[in-house]
């Protein structure tokens, strides 16, 4: 009997689909992914259902709907991830005698909780939610710097605009680390059962604070300008764009230009630590036997439309990096590229399909697996649907859906629509929404999304039309109370508790 495949889930945070080599853009370097890509399969049109780091990763490690997992976005009403959850891709593993591993960035509320991990080694940035927590890159960046200085003395925040080489010598950066940590556990693993690492990179998301090497070579570079159509002139509000972590507003030239290299300048970084990861794995004898997927949570707008960070339906927030790659043994075709419409949520039951591992019936996501071995009669969902609640603005909450061709936004707070031919438009330049000619289509779509949200019953949809939620209170999904009750813990001691309304979907289910 062969022995079972390994399983290496690689993620980075903030990370768009088109910077990346095989995605077409000539302006970065990516050889390892793309060589992950001609030897697998990129799934072109891959998408985060909520693209913001909780709701996303909570999908990620469930295979659940966001409105399962019960976490909607990162703003008003929502909570942080939590735990309680009946079964989780880690937990799955490990149940099946996986030895199981997470490096990096986990984004789990209490911090130090597993979610069916055996042991995870954190990298948690500036987030100390919990009392005392220190993560673990902290504690070792202070044990091994070789000056008086921290994790940010460069000056630039967590989520700003701006961007700097990199303060510190080279071996302390956050990149470097998460695949030190995540080979030393290749090294001390046990040799007697297979393995699931999840390696999660902090980067490329701000800090934009690529190596000089990186930041300098992609300062000298012709990097792509960003898409602003003319309806983002809405995004054009100077008292927003003044601050320091600004989500909107116009910046210079010279101030986006400097802010993609040291984002560019992250990816081609993380390439090559992902390099040293799979040569690890090959002088291991187990790369040919490892099930390797590289993915995201969500993207970065990067000054597309005027925009920054995240939690927007376009393409440069929700269109997310997908690279599956199956063992040898499984004789999967090489260098695919495929547009089926796939998601976070199938992240779980792909990879425990492709080991061999009972998917459970919580699972809302679908398996890649048989589409990455070149099956041609595979049932597929047609389209996406993704939403992110409140959270830097209400105007700003959304609702979208899209095959990877069309794409319908829906804005619940303003009761406005919009409506993307992103097949002849991909940078979502012109809006189709107040086109006559495209009034069938835009009806189609609209029509979709009431089918998605009728079910939940709470007044977004009348059952033939959308409903705007101007002055309502945020939507909430009762499946977060549900969990969290169910665990125990405290919802008051959370700093974004639960509120609104609360009321039961038609549907029935465990979280």
């Amino acid at each position: 009997m062969s022995k079972r495949p390994n399983v290496l889930l690689l993620m980075t945070d903030q990370h768009r689909f088109d910077c990346l080599g095989c995605a077409g853009n000539p302006a970065v370097e990516t050889p390892n992914l793309d060589w992950l890509a001609a030897t697998g399969t990129l799934f072109t049109k891959a998408y985060t259902a909520c693209p913001s780091c909780v709701p996303a990763r909570a999908s990620l490690i469930t295979g659940m709907d966001q409105w399962h997992t019960g976490i909607l976005g990162m703003g008003r009403g929502q909570g942080p991830m939590g735990v309680g959850f009946r079964h989780t891709l880690a937990g799955e593993l490990a149940r099946a005698g996986y030895h199981t591993q997470g490096v990096g960035k986990m984004h789990f509320h209490p911090q130090r909780s597993l979610n069916g991990f055996h042991n995870t080694i954190l990298d948690e940035s500036g987030r100390t939610v919990d009392p005392g927590f220190v993560s673990d890159y902290r504690a070792w960046f202070d044990a091994n710097k070789t000056g008086d200085y921290g994790i940010t003395d460069h000056g630039i925040d967590w989520n700003s605009w701006m961007a700097r080489p990199y303060h510190a010598p080279e071996f302390l950066h956050p990149t470097n680390w998460t695949v030190n940590e995540s080979i030393r556990f290749l090294q001390k693993r046990d040799p007697t059962a297979p393995f699931f690492l999840k390696t999660s990179f902090a980067r490329p998301h701000s800090p934009y604070d690529a190596l000089p090497y990186y930041f300098e070579m992609y300062e000298r570079r012709d990097l792509p300008a960003p898409s602003v159509g003319s309806w983002a002139a809405c995004h054009d509000v100077p008292q927003d764009a003044a601050r320091p972590d600004a989500w909107r507003g116009v910046r210079t030239p010279e101030e986006i230009r400097r802010a993609r290299a040291g984002y560019y300048g992250q990816v081609n970084h993380i390439d090559h630590q992902i390099g040293r990861l799979l040569m690890a794995l090959r002088k291991a004898g187990e790369l040919e036997n490892t099930v390797i997927l590289f993915t995201a949570d969500h993207g970065d707008m990067l000054g597309d439309h005027n925009l920054w960070r995240k939690t927007y339906a376009y393409e440069g927030s929700a269109h997310v990096p997908m690279i599956l790659r199956l063992p040898a043994a499984m004789r999967a075709p090489r260098g695919q590229r495929l547009d089926a419409p796939v998601m976070l949520r199938d992240v779980m039951p792909t990879l425990l399909d492709a080991v061999g591992v009972e998917i459970p019936a919580t699972v809302d996501g679908s398996s890649m697996t048989p589409l990455a071995l070149g099956k041609t009669d595979v049932a597929w969902r047609t389209y996406v649907h993704g939403e992110h609640c409140t959270c830097y603005s209400e105007e700003q909450e959304m609702q979208y859906l899209t095959d990877g061709r069309m794409k319908y936004i829906w804005f619940p707070r303003l009761g406005t629509e919009q409506l993307f031919d992103l097949a002849a438009d991909p940078g979502e330049m012109q809006n189709l929404a107040d086109d006559p000619a495209a009034a069938p289509l835009l009806r189609r779509w609209r029509e979709n999304m009431v089918r998605e949200l009728e079910p939940r019953g709470l007044g977004l949809t009348d059952g033939d039309r959308l409903v705007c939620q101007k002055g309502r209170p945020p939507i909430v999904s009762p499946y977060y109370r549900q969990r969290m009750e169910r665990t125990g813990l405290d919802l008051a001691s959370y700093r974004q508790p639960v509120a609104g309304r609360i009321r039961e979907s038609s549907r029935s289910r465990d979280a």
